[in-house]
């Protein structure tokens, strides 16, 4: 008989035997005494589960690139000589023999199939782009589309921006000519926003300043100041210190379609901002000449994200496109989303939803592949992975267009050694029928296969490669913040041990009894652990992923989960969320209870029982006691060996193994929505590790109306049954797809997997 005694009644009685957390109610609460479970647990003898229906074709949005053109990095325009003093990168060093185009800030679509584009400040500094002049280039892209092109971009002129009318109350570089032309010395020109008039208004971020030009270039007015704080870089006599940082300015600039309003937007925080995310979208009265008093806060999926542009489609409605610092492979947003001026979010935010995830673009037709092989990011999908990615514009028939800033020399996103071009891409939201899987595909810790876990990158990773759900392990911080990392202990995943401002914090503790030695997240403060970066967890096994060591900070469960709500599923719905509570009784025994967080965080975000949420833990008492206060589904996870550790804490014999027979899943059902068994649980090995007949747990569990999404699923030889290793190597790839079909045909409801590409294609 299983050892289930004391667990067992407690489990059928469905009570407590410890003191009730307090946790928030909020919209996922449950009236005190009944169980949600009731409705299913009081029917009877149990049946078996009806299979469930085919799930029905839906439409799902699916960027599609139709049309791309290029520029060389190497193009000069007519000028004088330029980047005398710029960095040298990619072969390439100045001075260069005319007047380099360093890619486009900022794009405005003309009536004549010509576009207006805007080149930066130049060189990135004022001290090395005096010899940049500040252009708006005339252009007409020759678009390689799907009936092919020759892809490519014709300059057929520009205009110079200049103050020979001496509107500048500051000295400029060239003050002491008659034209007065301004240079990337002088401002850092990043937003451009056409008026009905011809004129056209320029966001920079020396200043910050607006400036407004004639349809020439000729400055009209003197350069109109920010309201709300300055840069270390505003020309104008030291005063109160800076409340932006350097080049932090008006990155991004919409305008409504009428020209009264411009709505200029900061690319970086306040620096004395408590919350590094906010970012702020200002409106300006073109009528007036000034600011009106209104603003919006705007929050980065990351920290340290900015915000490249905006756009307005119509009025209160703006496209903003978001971009982190990290090029080619390593970059993980580059994102345009939308956001209604007249809706926020509870806490203050704009409620903002994703348009296009531009590391992921359908290329059916292959555009690109001719004209740039071998390309990073040229194929199918399309990825626009570039740094400086920092325009988008809504053409005239509704199809989005983008560009990039390329640093010009020093960026090779596309082609390391090889300075990147000036691309331009439009994309269609074409609309496409597509059938979800009735299984669930799960990211464990994000694609732990593909980037270090645990990571923004990570969980990015498994969205784009159509996961249903990404996995965050939570653990708590000193000051109570819920962080993702699979274990307390951080030393094996991140760089703690390299830093000698924390090297009194290496420690020995118990978790669970067992003795770990290390650095513990509960030691630190979460602004002290956002210093770290992650690395990989299992650098002999997965080398490709040690490349990204040092580039990622630790992300807050906030922080994931607002990927996960600004994210959608590659049949259209939203990507849901499987957090695992870590050590409960160990983190209950010390103050820092994780449930009353991880419910707070989701109430936060909006979350209730009806989202895509599965709550899952090792333990047992804590999914009781969550039982009682949330319509979260909830997941009891079983090991292959071993038992809970609250269990063992009390004294109670149950051991995994235990809970995984008819009685004990039974047990389970009173309180839970499903298992994580370990997938030996489900089909077991023999000793040589090849798979034999699969178990009863399956079908038990779905007598008891129990999911089972069984873990790990990863595509290294050592993790593999004997029959799906292919050669001796144990890092090597082996058959992950004919493992999971086993498994698949054994009546799982779903699994966990570090490689979420592979287990998407044995969906499909």
């Amino acid at each position: 008989m299983p050892r289930l005694g004391p667990w067992l009644g407690l489990a059928l009685a469905a009570t407590l035997t410890s003191t009730t957390l307090s946790l928030p109610h909020a919209a996922a609460a449950t009236p005190a005494g009944r169980d949600r479970h009731e409705h299913r647990h009081d029917h009877g003898p149990t049946k078996p589960a009806k299979p469930a229906k085919p799930p029905k074709p839906v439409l799902a949005t699916v960027p599609t690139l139709e049309a791309r053109a290029t520029l060389s990095a190497d193009f000069l325009a007519d000028g004088p000589p330029s980047g005398a003093l710029a960095s040298p990168g990619n072969g390439r060093t100045g001075p260069f023999a005319g007047q380099v185009v360093p890619g486009f800030s900022a794009v405005v679509e003309d009536r004549d199939g010509t576009f207006w584009a805007q080149p930066d400040n130049g060189f990135g500094t004022k001290a090395n782009s005096a010899d940049f002049l500040l252009r708006i280039y005339r252009i007409a892209p020759q678009w390689e589309t799907a009936n092919g092109g020759p892809g490519r971009i014709d300059v057929r002129g520009f205009i110079s921006l200049r103050d020979p009318d001496r509107r500048i109350p500051f000295p400029i570089v060239n003050d002491a000519t008659a034209d007065r032309l301004l240079t990337g010395a002088d401002f850092d020109i990043e937003s451009l926003v056409r008026q009905p008039d011809g004129t056209f208004w320029v966001g920079e971020e020396f200043g910050p300043f607006l400036l407004h030009v004639d349809a020439t270039g000729r400055l009209l007015s003197a350069p109109v100041p920010f309201v709300d704080g300055a840069s270390p870089q505003n020309p104008a006599p030291a005063g109160a210190a800076p409340r932006i940082g350097a080049s932090r300015g008006f990155e991004a600039m919409a305008g409504s379609r009428d020209g009264r309003y411009l709505y200029p937007t900061l690319e970086g925080a306040f620096l004395d901002d408590a919350d590094q995310r906010r970012r702020w979208i200002y409106e300006f009265d073109t009528r007036a000449g000034r600011y009106t008093g209104r603003r919006w806060a705007y929050q980065t999926d990351d920290a340290a994200n900015f915000v490249a542009d905006a756009f307005t489609t119509r009025d209160g409605r703006l496209l903003v496109l978001e971009r982190d610092n990290y090029d080619g492979a390593t970059a993980v947003t580059k994102r345009i989303y939308s956001v209604d001026l007249r809706r926020s979010e509870p806490d203050g935010f704009l409620a903002k939803e994703l348009v296009v995830d531009l590391l992921k673009i359908a290329n059916p037709a292959g555009i690109g592949t001719r004209t740039s092989p071998g390309a990073y990011g040229v194929g199918d999908p399309f990825s626009f992975p570039f740094v400086s990615v920092e325009t988008v514009v809504q053409l005239r028939d509704g199809r989005l267009l983008t560009a990039n800033d390329n640093n010009y020399p020093g960026d090779d996103a596309r082609v390391p050694g090889t300075p990147d071009d000036t691309e331009l891409a439009v994309i269609d939201l074409e609309k496409t029928r597509v059938t979800p899987n009735a299984r669930t595909l799960i990211g464990h810790r994000g694609s732990s296969g593909t980037r270090p876990e645990h990571t923004l990158a990570s969980y990015e990773q498994a969205i784009q490669a159509c996961a249903d759900y990404i996995e965050p392990d939570l653990v708590p911080t000193k000051d109570g913040v819920l962080v993702a990392r699979h274990e307390n202990e951080i030393g094996g995943t991140t760089d703690v041990s390299t830093r000698p401002e924390f090297a009194d914090r290496r420690t020995t503790k118990t978790i669970d009894g067992r003795s770990v030695t290390g650095w513990f997240t509960e030691d630190f403060t979460l602004a002290e652990l956002k210093t770290l970066r992650a690395k990989e967890r299992l650098p002999q096994v997965r080398p490709g992923n040690a490349s990204f060591d040092g580039r990622y900070a630790v992300p807050t469960f906030d922080e994931v989960l607002d990927l996960a709500r600004h994210s959608r599923t590659c049949t259209g719905g939203p990507v849901g969320v499987y957090p695992e509570t870590k050590h409960p009784t160990y983190f209950d025994s010390i103050g820092l209870s994780p449930e009353e967080p991880l419910l707070a965080t989701l109430a936060t975000n909006g979350y209730d029982g009806r989202d895509p949420v599965y709550l899952q833990s090792f333990e047992t008492t804590n999914l009781r006691q969550l039982d009682r206060r949330t319509d979260f589904r909830l997941v009891q996870l079983m090991d292959c060996s071993g038992a809970p550790y609250d269990l063992v804490a009390q004294g109670d014999p149950t051991t995994y193994a235990d809970l995984a027979t008819r009685r004990g899943l039974q047990a389970i059902g009173r309180y839970a929505d499903g298992i994580g068994p370990c997938k030996d649980l489900v089909i077991p090995r023999d000793a040589s590790g090849r798979l034999l007949q699969p178990t009863d747990v399956v079908r038990d569990a779905h007598r008891a109306d129990l999911v089972v999404h069984p873990f790990t699923f990863r595509k290294e030889n050592q993790f593999l049954p004997l029959q799906y290793r292919r050669g001796t190597d144990p890092n090597a790839t082996g058959d992950l797809a004919g493992e999971l079909r086993a498994f698949l045909a054994a009546g799982i409801d779903g699994f966990f997997t570090d490689d979420p590409a592979i287990g998407r294609t044995v969906l499909d």
